[in-house]
């Protein structure tokens, strides 16, 4: 699973996810691209759930790129605890998603075969998506 080696604080506020994402809004390393249309937490298992599906999908040809990284602690308290007595522990990890973020990128591959792979993580995913191809032409 995706979480950070080690952190400045072992806990953080939970914020809002207000706005549209103002960078990696394009397609920069692939040529087929899974885009976010909705504000969401995506966690680390349902990022590794989208990566499995697309490598499946591929066997063994293409590249794939996440460019999404869960980096946010969540916590939870068990279930049947009063409330007060603090801030629950650190239960998982999630990244934080804003409309127009490019969460997967996929290449060397054919356009069919990137749009089922792309189509299968979408699937597994908590939120609307839309597949967005490369705009200009061959340069990275």
């Amino acid at each position: 699973m995706l979480m950070p080696k080690r952190t400045k604080h072992k806990k953080m506020f939970r914020g809002r996810m207000k706005g549209s994402a103002n960078r990696g809004t394009t397609v920069a390393f692939g040529d087929y691209g899974l885009q976010a249309l909705e504000p969401a937490w995506i966690t680390n298992r349902q990022i590794e759930a989208c990566r499995v599906g697309i490598n499946r999908t591929f066997q063994r040809s293409g590249k794939t790129f996440i460019r999404i990284f869960p980096d946010k602690p969540i916590t939870s308290r068990p279930a049947g605890v009063r409330m007060g007595k603090g801030k629950g522990a650190v239960d998982g990890w999630v990244a934080v998603v804003k409309p127009g973020k490019i969460m997967f990128e996929v290449a060397e591959v054919t356009d069919e075969l990137a749009k089922a792979a792309l189509r299968k993580a979408a699937m597994k995913l908590p939120i609307r998506c839309k597949i967005v191809k490369r705009e200009n032409g061959g340069d990275k």
